[in-house]
């Protein structure tokens, strides 16, 4: 029998709506459920490519026996945490502090019945004891046990947590004064944590951290017109770049990133492909294109958008959230290959260059048994071997990546989360059109445009934006990152196609964030708003995780949005959010590189290239205004009839012929520029400066 998770539009619940286990979603009525017959919640948090959420699912939720002692014993909440990163970050730190270890997914947390206290926790449990871990059944009658003996002590130890939580940030630094230590002392410790022969920070399991490579990129550009160029950042950032494309976190075939490597050489990755990942280092390698000239990173780049178009846009314009890394009950199996059947779907040629390319030739590296691919060898090596020259090498490499791949569609696909969760789309917004400026390539706007109008029709209603789109119905409230990154993406939009519409939708986002998400106590952001649903803890985060912090990127979005509309109170909240943030960026400042990049822009102030006129003139000042890796200057190109502008914008009148630029740094502008070798002057200017 079906329980009450089939009436979820989530694809992660659906999943679980056919389990014996008597799952209800998080509500009222389950929240009621517990209260009024005094059963602790099982609260178990998931989402839909988490591997190890499918088994615990297959071994325990699917068990008659198991499932009747949760019924039993329990009221039982599923969560998916990419409806509900609310409830995940609240009971993910909850379960760090009970037990001082790391949390994931699957998420257990067994909270009281009155009020929702967490008490245990872990986050996978066995069917049989394993690797020190009790017996899910035998846990589920421990802990009913002892909840039972102990209610009023664990009451009282649910209590401490909440304390604790709350204890998590201290008051703002009001009397801070900001200054650029944090951005050096950041610098300095991951130079610690690199992987000078790989690439990545720290060791297996590695992630990308998109917000690293950006942090870093950026230190470089600071320094690169100074006498001492910190080539040792460059360096670091785009080493971490190529490995990552060069070896098996890069899907060699389809293109796109997996989610994380499972060692230290990125050879074998956990193949999820998560769409907030694929948005984050689509805007990396387009950034270090920018900034170094390097062809790969462009492939790359376009590799990855393409296949974020092809496999992962709804037909409406939303993106969905995530590839799962199983198929047919196993990981990875849609991706890895056998050298036979490769042989047998490849000419003689084609196989013998892709056989040294991409590993084929070397021992299995999956398991002992199967080939997942990666450049194992450079092309001229591989067409030396094969007795290729290099000019027919390409071709022939890229005939048989399109058979390989057309052979590798017409296997079981993995499941696709159709969920469009607005702050995902919103980072993909950004690093679409960060793509398109860097790539020159109109379409990845177009598409970007696609999602913004999407979410525009479907998922706000002034001033409340929601967070999820799923087959056409929308729900849950907005949180800051939907908020947050939905304007950054909008900012960046405008820089590619100047749109009045989308400026103000801007400038309501952003009104809106402090309206309805601002502490006026001990400043900074609350990741929930103002009317949103009681919980045990209103969370406040500064740091990065697997996306960037809300904070961070509000407070630098503030702050250019404050110097382009010329609206001095998003300059304020931007530094409050600043200040609320201190004393985590000078304790623990590389876990905050999205606060950095706000801190530095607050530091030195961003410029600013309005460019008016119309016609062929027009794009070809934007494109030299745009050329170049510049993340401090942000340009617009705006049409000479545009009318209505918003603020500040009102007072860069287009001239009655020609095109017409102004250039400001912070609050001081130049005189107007009415020449291309002017405006091409004032940025070289511009540049040595910085």
């Amino acid at each position: 029998m079906s329980n009450l998770l089939q009436s979820e539009t989530s694809p992660y619940l659906l999943q679980h709506a056919d389990n014996p286990v008597d799952w209800h979603p998080w509500g009222e009525p389950a929240l009621a459920l517990a209260a009024r017959e005094g059963k602790p919640i099982l609260l178990s948090v998931g989402y839909s490519a988490c591997h190890w959420c499918h088994v615990m699912a297959h071994e325990s939720f699917e068990d008659p026996s198991v499932a009747a002692q949760m019924n039993e014993l329990f009221v039982n909440i599923k969560v998916d945490r990419e409806e509900r990163p609310d409830l995940d970050k609240i009971y993910q730190t909850a379960h760090q502090l009970l037990t001082q270890q790391s949390g994931g997914w699957p998420l257990t947390v067994f909270l009281t019945p009155t009020n929702q206290l967490p008490f245990f926790s872990g986050t996978y449990f066995p069917p049989e004891p394993r690797h020190g871990m009790p017996a899910f059944g035998t846990l589920l009658q421990r802990v009913a046990e002892y909840f039972g003996e102990n209610a009023a002590a664990l009451e009282e130890q649910g209590q401490a947590v909440v304390s604790a939580l709350a204890g998590l940030n201290p008051p703002a630094a009001a009397d801070a004064e900001l200054h650029p230590a944090p951005l050096q002392a950041a610098r300095e410790t991951l130079a610690q944590q690199f992987d000078s022969d790989n690439g990545g920070f720290g060791s297996q399991p590695k992630f990308p951290h998109a917000t690293h490579i950006d942090r870093l990129l950026r230190h470089w550009r600071a320094t690169a017109t100074g006498e001492t160029p910190d080539v040792e950042a460059l360096f670091m950032a785009t080493l971490t770049l190529t490995r990552m494309a060069e070896r098996g976190l890069f899907d060699q075939l389809g293109g796109g990133f997996f989610r994380y490597s499972v060692d230290s050489h990125w050879l074998i990755p956990h193949f999820e492909k998560m769409l907030y990942d694929n948005a984050a280092l689509l805007a990396s390698y387009s950034d270090a294109y920018a900034a170094t000239g390097d062809e790969f990173f462009a492939q790359v780049a376009g590799e990855t958008a393409g296949w974020l178009l092809k496999d992962m846009q709804d037909q409406s314009g939303g993106f969905y959230g995530t590839l799962d890394a199983d198929s047919e009950g196993s990981e990875g199996k849609f991706y890895i290959w056998d050298p036979e059947a490769v042989a047998a779907i490849l000419t003689d040629s084609e196989y013998a260059l892709i056989s040294t390319r991409f590993g084929l030739s070397g021992p299995a590296n999956f398991e002992g048994e199967a080939w997942h691919l990666f450049q194992a060898a450079s092309l001229a090596d591989a067409a030396a071997k094969a007795g290729l020259s290099s000019q027919k090498a390409q071709g022939v490499l890229d005939d048989a990546r399109i058979k390989l791949l057309a052979h590798r569609e017409q296997r079981v696909w993995p499941g696709l989360d159709m969920k469009v969760l607005t702050s995902w789309n919103g980072l993909l917004i950004r690093g679409l059109a960060i793509a398109s400026r860097r790539l020159n390539q109109p379409a990845l706007a177009g598409a970007a445009a696609g999602a913004a109008t999407f979410i525009h029709q479907n998922l706000w209603d002034k001033p409340v934006l929601l967070a999820v789109s799923t087959q056409g119905q929308a729900r849950f409230n907005g949180y800051l990152d939907d908020y947050a990154f939905l304007a950054d993406g909008l900012l960046e939009l405008l820089q590619c196609r100047w749109n009045t519409t989308e400026a103000t939708w801007l400038i309501e986002l952003l009104d809106a964030i402090l309206e309805r998400f601002e502490d006026p106590t001990d400043g900074g952001l609350f990741f929930t708003s103002h009317d949103h649903e009681t919980l045990i803890h209103r969370p406040k985060h500064f740091s990065d995780d697997a996306t960037p912090s809300g904070n961070g990127v509000a407070a630098e979005v503030l702050i250019k949005a404050g110097h382009l509309f010329g609206e001095h109170r998003y300059l304020e909240a931007a530094q409050r959010i600043l200040k609320a943030a201190w004393p985590a960026l000078e304790k623990f400042p590389h876990g905050h590189d999205s606060l950095l990049n706000a801190l530095e822009l607050w530091l030195t102030p961003p410029e600013m290239v309005i460019i008016r006129g119309d016609g062929e003139s027009l794009t070809e000042w934007q494109t030299l205004a745009q050329a170049g890796y510049a993340p401090q200057r942000l340009s617009f190109a705006i049409s000479a009839t545009a009318t209505a502008l918003p603020g500040l914008l009102e007072q860069r009148p287009a001239q009655s012929s020609g095109t017409i630029a102004y250039f400001c740094h912070g609050t001081v502008c130049d005189a107007p520029i009415t020449s291309l070798t002017e405006l091409a002057s004032a940025l070289s200017a511009a540049a040595i400066a910085q």
